[in-house]
């Protein structure tokens, strides 16, 4: 069997899309400075943590977290099983501290 490749036709503004870098520009990534920029401090975030704990919200009461998401999965978040073990979980995480709604 015969198959010609047809011909992908783009507007202009669309070519620079598909330009593979050159030696050139490699060259001038590579020669880019490696200093650190210090101009700008980047501060990290705030991590509040549990009170009992000391641990992130995400890994706060695994338990409740466990029983809440396997019930979620399987039974649906508006089976009733499921609204007790979701508020279980909201007590255990204000109970650490967090304000959860």
């Amino acid at each position: 069997t015969h198959t010609t490749s047809k011909s992908l036709e783009l507007p202009f503004y669309c070519l620079h899309l598909f330009q593979l870098p050159t030696a050139k520009r490699i060259r001038a990534m590579g020669q880019a400075s490696s200093k650190p920029d210090t101009s700008v401090q980047k501060v990290p975030p705030s991590q509040k943590v549990g009170i009992k704990s000391g641990k992130k919200i995400c890994c706060c009461c695994p338990e409740t977290k466990q029983a809440r998401d396997e019930c979620v999965v399987f039974k649906g978040e508006e089976h009733s099983d499921c609204v007790k073990l979701i508020e279980a979980h909201k007590v255990c995480l204000r109970e650490e501290g967090f304000s959860v709604k």
